[in-house]
C-alpha cells in the first residue's frame, strides 16, 4: 500500500511539473502572437510601448478562459485515468 501512495505522489509531482511547463509554453506562444498582431496593426508604433503592453495584457485575460488553456488540465486527468484503469484491470480480472 505504501508503494501505491509513493506512486501517486511521484505521478502527481511529474504531472504538476509538466503542467507548469506546458502552461508557460502555451502562454508564451500566445503572448508572442499578440505582439505580432500589434506590430502588424500598428507598424508606426512597433516595438515595446505601453499601449502594446496594455493590448497584450487585456487579450491575455480573455485567453485564460479559452478551450486551449482549459485542456491543459487534461495533463492531470488522462494519466490518472490510465493508472486507475490499469490497476482495475490487473487486480480485478
Amino acid at each position: 500500500m505504501i508503494k501505491f501512495f509513493r506512486l501517486i505522489v511521484i505521478v502527481l509531482a511529474v504531472e504538476a511539473l509538466f503542467f507548469v511547463l506546458l502552461r508557460i509554453y502555451i502562454r508564451s506562444l500566445r503572448y508572442e502572437k499578440l505582439e505580432e498582431i500589434w506590430d502588424e496593426r500598428h507598424p508606426d508604433r512597433a516595438g515595446d510601448s505601453p499601449a502594446r503592453d496594455e493590448f497584450v495584457r487585456k487579450s491575455m485575460v480573455g485567453y485564460e478562459k479559452s478551450l486551449k488553456v482549459r485542456l491543459t488540465w487534461a495533463v492531470f486527468i488522462i494519466p490518472n485515468l490510465a493508472i486507475m484503469g490499469i490497476v482495475y484491470w490487473v487486480n480485478w480480472q
